[in-house]
């Protein structure tokens, strides 16, 4: 017989990084982070903001893992979250019920923390616009869901195809959220400036009239590319 796992488990201790670090990722655009991670870490585009004109997210993850139709992860994450924490909340993409509403937002938003990010359901959205918060998520629905577990805090979750860590730093825009792995932070800032000179020296040739850039031209002028009449 299968033991009945605990209703919260919850791991502690993980580093965070350095305040300066997360900052220096602040309007960086989505598609920059992920030009300079290989062209991934963006989630699902299924997971929108709820509110567009308050899409703007920097932070750091506090993960959270809830089963179908709870959301008693969620309010233990509360206890868990540090000022400009990002809550992410893996429901394994579960729509029949919302993960959250407008009071649990208004309790994260009391705690300080920077945003909300689910594959799940969210509700009450008159209420989340005045919490304040950016919310990322899959859909609303006024279900509403239960608080009896089990649930995680603080392990890895998968969510909108990416997996994310406690300490990940999230970024998010009206693009979609993509994460940084904690351990390629400084790597991906450090590539930034190379990515930002190209970006305008591209804008820059379309402005001008550019048509059809070198490296297409380059690849339709070679032995790489038939042409059939």
């Amino acid at each position: 017989m299968i033991k009945d796992p605990p209703l919260l488990t919850i791991k502690r201790g993980t580093a965070h990084p350095p305040a300066a670090l997360v900052e220096a990722f602040r309007d960086v655009p989505t598609g920059y982070l992920t030009d300079a991670m290989g062209g991934r870490g963006c989630l699902h585009p299924s997971i929108r903001p709820l509110l567009p004109e308050r899409s703007s997210l920097v932070g750091v993850a506090i993960t959270c893992h809830c089963g179908p139709a709870d959301n008693l992860a969620v309010f233990a994450a509360l206890d868990e979250v540090l000022p400009g924490d990002v809550i992410v909340a893996g429901t394994d993409a579960f729509t029949a019920t919302s993960v959250t509403g407008d009071l649990l937002l208004g309790m994260a938003r009391n705690k300080e923390v920077a945003g909300f990010v689910t594959d799940g359901m969210v509700r009450d959205i008159p209420g989340i616009e005045g919490v304040g918060l950016p919310v990322y998520c899959a859909g609303v629905t006024p279900n509403s869901p239960v608080r009896n577990g089990p649930g995680t805090v603080g392990f890895p979750v998968v969510i909108g195809d990416v997996c994310v860590n406690t300490g990940d730093i999230i970024v998010g825009d009206r693009d979609g959220v993509v994460v940084v792995p904690q351990a390629m932070a400084e790597a991906v800032l450090a590539r930034l400036p190379a990515i930002k000179a190209a970006e305008r020296d591209l804008e820059d040739k379309v402005r001008a009239g550019l048509q059809v850039p070198d490296f297409i031209r380059a690849v339709l002028d070679s032995d790489r590319t038939v042409y059939v009449d």
